[in-house]
């Protein structure tokens, strides 16, 4: 292993208090970590924690686009599989990036947690997923705009950007309430997404 691959795989201080956030979140509960509890065991200061992420708020945030990386990865490896770029070759990738999105959200443990916190302090995560979620939606949205700015399609900025967003709502609404088999709800939105890029 070269010394660049060894140094690449060293987590930084701020990946080491986000993970520890999300083991102690499956293990406590959301309600119950605190950021000295993290900072024990990180094996830092608490000012250390509050450095890195602000206060528990920002924790939290931190902790969901962590999340979110995994799931984004999922759909640019979908895009990317796909070379050509005609609008058949478009609803695929989107029918790819939606069965891999909803096949990594059903093992998911963290949005599982997020998801059944139904009382009690563990609901201040699920608004970031939810209500205000204008984070999330603006990361998916960018990378999925990026990667359908090569496929050629008749369809104005406008309309474009509808699509997208459309896309993006129906799959994260998927993530987080599932109303079938992952491979069945990714032909449905591919289904959907053909007729209006058609």
């Amino acid at each position: 292993m070269t010394t660049a691959a060894a140094h690449a795989s060293v987590p930084t201080m701020r990946e080491r208090v986000v993970d520890v956030g999300v083991a102690l979140t499956l293990e406590l509960g959301w309600a119950r970590v605190t950021m000295g509890t993290v900072a024990e065991r990180v094996g830092v200061s608490r000012q250390t924690v509050y450095n890195e992420v602000g206060t528990k708020a920002g924790l939290a945030e931190a902790m969901i686009l962590h999340e979110l990386d995994r799931f984004l990865g999922v759909v640019t490896e979908a895009f990317d599989a796909r070379p050509e770029h005609g609008p058949g070759d478009l609803v695929e990738a989107i029918r790819a990036a939606a069965r891999g999105v909803l096949e990594l959200a059903q093992d998911n443990r963290l949005l599982h947690a997020v998801v059944s916190a139904t009382h009690g302090a563990d609901t201040e995560l699920l608004p970031l997923l939810t209500t205000h979620a204008e984070s999330l939606l603006a990361a998916a949205k960018l990378v999925i705009g990026q990667r359908i700015a090569a496929y050629r399609l008749d369809l104005d900025e406008a309309h474009l950007e509808a699509a997208i967003d459309m896309v993006v709502r129906v799959v994260l609404s998927h993530v987080m309430q599932p109303s079938g088999p992952p491979g069945r709800t990714a032909d449905d939105i591919a289904w959907i997404a053909a007729r209006v890029l058609r």
